[in-house]
């Protein structure tokens, strides 16, 4: 049998309130080099504050975060050189062009322009935004905002992609690509972790997964594991709470004129 990859980020212990509420309890995962790992939960449940956390976007009150090794509180520059990043909501520079985004998001990581140049010529082809590059990125749906964020996060060549929910308003053609470029990323030893509410898309993407509610991770592991024999979905919403009988609308049936 063949040694486990390595594990390339590792979170132990991370917790973050905010006030008095806790968004995050003593949270605890790890990802190996070359998987594309699920982050799944229902809104409210911490995902994004632990991605951001992960990302070194959001400071922990407690718990460490390693990526290839390097912390990312105490060596920021060097693991953050290891990361591409597509947080929730991302804010562009919307009067540039697609073409100029990712020149800008090229250089800043270091690259020549040469490279740089190259690079968005090659992502813009594989997710399908080769006619829109001299476009302003504030003329793009919000689909088109997703895979240039896309292009941006992955430009650089990260050893590790952290995307919160990259393929929300995603039309399925666009997925389809988006996801034959991460099985690609990941096949040749580059690392995922993505946040989805789309059950199906995790299942059949991804082969780990870990759920968390309000901010404890419920059950973490490879894609089997956390399924118990079940669909995916069906394991959420039992380690969610289950699924509320809907009783007192009877009202909805009495449809007006």
């Amino acid at each position: 049998m063949a040694a486990p990859a390595p594990v390339v980020l590792d979170v132990v212990g991370v917790r973050k309130s905010f006030g008095g509420a806790v968004a995050v309890d003593d949270v605890s995962l790890s990802v190996r080099r070359g998987s594309i790992f699920g982050f799944v939960g229902p809104n409210g449940a911490g995902k994004t504050t632990t991605l951001s956390i992960i990302t070194g976007l959001l400071r922990p009150d407690a718990g460490t975060i390693t990526v290839g090794g390097a912390d990312v509180w105490n060596a920021p520059s060097e693991a953050k050189s290891k990361l591409g990043v597509l947080p929730d909501r991302m804010r562009l520079f919307d009067r540039l062009t697609g073409a100029q985004m990712l020149y800008y998001s090229a250089v800043l990581h270091g690259l020549d322009r040469a490279t740089a140049r190259t690079r968005s010529d090659d992502l813009a082809l594989a997710l399908g935004l080769d006619g829109s590059l001299d476009r302003p990125v504030r003329d793009y749906s919000i689909g088109m905002i997703k895979k240039i964020s896309l292009a941006a996060a992955m430009i650089h060549s990260p050893s590790v992609l952290v995307l919160d929910e990259p393929f929300e308003s995603v039309d399925p053609v666009s997925t389809s690509q988006a996801v034959e470029l991460l099985t690609r990323f990941a096949a040749a030893g580059g690392t995922v972790v993505l946040s989805s509410h789309n059950m199906d898309l995790v299942e059949r993407v991804c082969d780990s997964v870990a759920v968390i509610v309000d901010g404890r991770i419920l059950a973490s592991g490879s894609l089997d594991e956390v399924r118990a024999g079940r669909r995916l979905e069906e394991r959420f919403v039992e380690l969610a709470g289950g699924r509320v009988a809907v009783e007192g609308l009877e009202w909805l049936t009495t449809f007006s004129d």
